[in-house]
């Protein structure tokens, strides 16, 4: 099986990747436009292995996406190419248009075109998996998980995109028979993060003795997905999904943030003993909340649970301590990413 994974060079996509080249033994084919979060050396334990092919592409390129799907002759596509930082997106929300809803369209289009003209065996074969967040929910306050049938209430510039996007893939299966599935997930965590998301932000603040700034009170609820375990029921759900159905993936692991930057100090704390920023809470500084910030965002796995009997395995507490510990040991990862003006900087506060 031949698999076309867009964004293959970020965080998920890369997880996707791997797990595709190495453990499901299949033929992958990385289309990326390698921007900021881009990076093929997060596949560098792949990237020679037979089946694996890189294309730099942008997915609002239509002519370039044509000629991809003309060129490799995917069985499937697995849709994770995305700006996907909601503090970017509050400061620079025409680039989130673009990319989330004009690149799945343009990917929509080119699948469409490339499954209709498809030898009868294998058009009928062929899938979509376009991959969301929970974010599109809105915020849940103290309300149940949403689970796959709850209202659409995006709150900021990435969410509301990436609910457009899932509009386009359901109105792509309705209206023109593409075989589309789509995943919405919680918030993914793990190796190769880039360092803007909250859990690489505060390790590698806190591996440099650098204020660790968390968010109002840090009260905000997150539900947590190792990015292995995503990639996982990811596969899973390409290969047992029901067309035109939606599968919520959780990692079933509500945590404060709070919670999580003081169990990351605790970790630190425990790897490097002889740290000269130990306790490493004291650098945890209170900052002013993001614009709009959504209170509490989770999700309803049931029916993946029920449909697929898939449930993620790795347990938050395990998959963060290995987390900070390949942060620890992999410092040529993301030292340069820092030196090269990505090192954490606020962003969101203001248009």
């Amino acid at each position: 099986m031949k698999i076309l994974v867009t964004g293959g060079a970020g965080f998920i996509g890369s997880a996707v990747v791997r797990r595709l080249v190495s453990i499901e033994k299949c033929a992958a084919v990385n289309l990326d436009a390698l921007t900021y979060a881009g990076r093929l050396d997060s596949l560098a334990s792949i990237a020679g292995a037979p089946g694996y092919a890189f294309e730099h592409a942008d997915i609002r390129d239509a002519a370039a996406v044509a000629g991809i799907f003309a060129r490799h002759q995917p069985d499937a596509v697995m849709h994770l190419a995305a700006e996907s930082h909601v503090d970017r997106s509050i400061d620079r929300p025409g680039d989130f248009v673009t990319t989330n809803l004009v690149g799945t369209y343009t990917m929509l289009e080119a699948a469409l075109r490339y499954r209709d003209a498809l030898p009868e065996g294998r058009r009928d074969g062929f899938r979509f998996l376009h991959v969301s967040t929970d974010e599109v929910y809105g915020d849940l306050g103290e309300g149940p998980p949403a689970n796959e049938g709850a209202a659409y209430r995006p709150s900021s510039p990435y969410a509301a995109t990436k609910a457009g996007a899932d509009h386009l893939a359901r109105a792509w299966h309705r209206t023109y028979g593409l075989p589309v599935i789509v995943t919405n997930c919680c918030n993914n965590y793990g190796p190769y993060q880039f360092p803007e998301k909250l859990i690489p932000t505060m390790i590698l603040a806190g591996l440099n003795g650098e204020p660790m700034p968390i968010y109002g009170e840090g009260r905000q609820v997150r539900d947590w997905l190792h990015v292995d375990d995503h990639a996982a029921a990811l596969g899973a759900i390409l290969r047992g999904g029901r067309p035109g159905e939606t599968y919520n993936i959780t990692g079933e692991a509500e945590r404060r943030n709070i919670d999580v930057v003081e169990a990351i100090c605790a970790t630190l704390d425990e790897l490097l003993p002889d740290a000269p920023h130990r306790p490493h809470s004291q650098l945890i500084r209170f900052v002013d909340d993001r614009p709009g910030h959504d209170f509490r965002y989770a999700l309803d796995g049931g029916k993946l649970a029920r449909d697929l009997r898939w449930r993620a395995p790795v347990g938050f507490e395990e998959g963060l301590r290995e987390t900070v510990r390949w942060y620890v040991d992999n410092r040529d990862w993301w030292e340069p990413i820092r030196r090269g003006g990505h090192a954490g900087q606020r962003q969101g506060t203001a248009r």
